[in-house]
């Protein structure tokens, strides 16, 4: 191998090629080691409602610290995306020294049963509030459905009071109830149940309304008229 000038050359340039690696590893080591550099400052960049500011101090630490180089963006953005309230987060550098943080919150329309809430976009997340919402109840993976039909049932609803629940059963059939304790069966096509809710609606006044006494139900899954049941004729 001594005498032999090709292989002499190329273990040279391994050598020189393993300190070079060296030196560059170090240096990057050094950079985000340096105290030259200062640490960074957390910026919100847009306005909070539900997360507090200690509650995002709690999920950063430990994530956000270091210098311009060291802090690692992604475990800033996975320590963001596990605050309750937060929907979408944006993390990005800005020199020397600032980190901006865009975090959009979920925005609650209604609860999910008794364990979560549901969003104008119709997601499912879990995070408390004592705002009165109405209640969802459906099978898994229908959230974005029920939001869209509470929208038009409520819409449809509204002259006679405000839809505190809403129910997609599991054979996928449709159930309301108004805050003065009306409940209507409305049956599996939502869009015939929702043209006989209108229907309803607009005979309401001239009809039901007349009737003395508390109604239990309505029964909506007739196609030329409606059924009504009265508690105290039960029995």
């Amino acid at each position: 191998m001594w005498d032999n000038p090709r292989l002499l050359n190329l273990a040279a340039g391994f050598l020189v090629g393993v300190a070079a690696l060296g030196c560059a590893l170090a240096g990057i080591y050094l950079v985000l080691r340096s105290e030259l550099l200062p640490p960074m400052r957390l910026q919100i960049m847009t306005p909070l409602g539900e997360t507090t500011g200690e509650e995002i101090e709690a999920a950063l630490r430990g994530r956000a610290a270091g210098n311009f180089f060291a802090v690692d963006l992604a475990e800033v953005r996975a320590g963001l995306e596990r605050l309750p309230w937060a929907r979408r987060v944006g993390v990005r550098r800005v020199w020397p020294d600032r980190l901006e943080v865009s975090l959009e919150e979920h925005v609650a329309l209604a609860r999910w049963g008794d364990e979560s809430l549901v969003n104008i976009q119709g997601e499912r997340f879990f995070a408390k509030t004592g705002e009165f919402l109405p209640v969802f109840l459906g099978p898994g993976g229908a959230e974005a459905e029920v939001a869209r039909r509470y929208a038009r049932f409520a819409q449809a609803l509204a002259p006679l009071g405000r839809l505190e629940r809403v129910v997609l059963t599991p054979r996928f059939a449709w159930q309301l109830r108004l805050e003065n304790g009306l409940h209507l069966m409305l049956g599996r096509d939502a869009e015939l149940a929702e043209a006989r809710l209108r229907g309803f609606v607009a005979v309401y006044d001239k009809t039901l309304s007349r009737v003395p006494g508390r109604h239990e139900y309505v029964d909506l899954r007739y196609p030329n008229g409606f059924a009504v049941r009265f508690p105290e004729l039960r029995g």
